[in-house]
């Protein structure tokens, strides 16, 4: 049996989708700059993606950016508005457990001089805020806050965080990368008076290389990337066209089963939970069961283990997982997510991440559960000694 669990590092494209992509590169290919027949088809059916990702998220067509992927979102938000803002001060807000494509950005910022306050959060990933609250001032441009964190599953409180902003009347920009909430929990940009959202197609049954950004109307943004003024100046470069209306085409998916599938997925975590607790000791669950989490992520912490040898076990029985980011996982040093959140070096040797699909079976998750309490035996057997 194969069983697929790393679905926060990439998803199967759905057949519909892979379908559509295969339409518009042999038949619909023009560029959608040119001022001919399969130029205007082209064009249609972007501004079609267009149309069904703002209605997904309940906002302006206009407001919907395609770029060429989550970590080319954040740069353009995030360097964007720092560009466009700077004059009104140099603090930057973000946190502790952000992804790479945010951190190493405020690190290249911190080099140049800016302020950057990197929130603390709790044990269970929760950003501190009344932290938050008290380093606010008037010098702050920008707060970058990830909505769902892509190794523990925890949800922020993005609308907390606007709260503390408009008590203090902050004329700081609120930047929300949203690349594992998109699709995946429920969303209100508009509510939430969020001026810039990153999101990608490739985490929700979409293609690679296809991205998308949301900026409010009326907020600004110095473009980083220079060309040919596609998507209105703020990313040129000619559209990749397959790529976004595949991931249109999954949004319409979603947007239609939404409901159903984050139900089914919420209960097939809440069983593989329940299953890993009566089978394997020696473990700590690092993803709670409410609604404050993903349920399409679980991150445990297995004691005496190694992660990456446990990963290559599970590997040979055609189960695939992760021990942290992809984005990350090649790198050196420990995983930044959990030293924030206080486990120690037991805890974050030995720890994978589980990220579900709508296609997961039960079926699936009593064939992990079996394996893994076969490999976790045999290594503290060998570890213990």
């Amino acid at each position: 049996m194969m069983v697929y669990l790393d679905n926060s590092a990439t998803t199967r494209p759905r057949d519909e989708v892979i379908e559509e992509m295969n339409y518009m590169l042999k038949t619909c290919y023009g560029n959608p700059s040119s001022l001919h027949h399969l130029g205007f088809q082209a064009e249609k059916k972007v501004e079609e993606a267009r149309k069904a990702i703002g209605n997904f998220l309940r906002v302006r067509n206009d407001e919907i950016y395609f770029t060429s992927g989550g970590t080319e979102s954040n740069n353009i938000a995030i360097q964007g508005l720092i560009n466009k803002y700077s004059r009104q001060g140099n603090h930057i807000i973000t946190t502790k457990i952000e992804h790479s494509s945010v951190l190493n950005i405020m690190k290249h910022y911190e080099e140049k001089g800016f302020n950057i306050t990197y929130l603390d959060v709790n044990e269970e990933g929760f950003i501190d805020l009344k932290q938050f609250e008290e380093c606010l001032d008037d010098s702050t441009i920008l707060v970058s806050i990830m909505l769902v964190n892509n190794e523990i599953g925890t949800i922020e409180p993005i609308t907390q965080v606007r709260e503390i902003m408009n008590k203090k009347n902050s004329k700081a920009l609120l930047h929300v990368d949203g690349i594992q909430a998109f699709g995946k929990i429920s969303l209100d940009l508009a509510k939430w008076n969020v001026d810039t959202f990153s999101f990608s197609g490739h985490k929700i049954y979409g293609p690679k290389g296809i991205g998308g950004l949301y900026v409010k109307k009326n907020v600004l943004l110095k473009p980083i990337i220079f060309g040919g003024n596609q998507e209105e100046g703020l990313r040129s470069g000619t559209e990749n066209v397959p790529g976004i209306v595949g991931m249109g085409k999954a949004v319409e998916i979603i947007d239609s089963n939404f409901e159903s599938e984050s139900k089914a997925v919420f209960q097939l975590k809440r069983y593989f939970i329940e299953r890993i607790k009566e089978e394997i000791p020696n473990i700590r669950v690092n993803s709670l069961i409410d609604d404050r989490f993903s349920p399409y992520i679980v991150n445990i912490s297995f004691l005496n283990t190694r992660g990456e040898v446990l990963l290559h076990y599970l590997e040979n029985k055609g189960i695939y997982v992760s021990t942290a980011s992809a984005c990350s996982s090649h790198g050196k040093g420990k995983s930044h997510v959990l030293q924030a959140i206080g486990r120690n070096d037991n805890e974050m040797e030995g720890t994978l991440r589980f990220s579900f699909s709508y296609s997961n079976t039960k079926e699936e998750i009593d064939y992990v559960v079996e394996e893994l309490k076969k490999s976790i035996d045999e290594i503290r057997k060998i570890t213990m000694r």
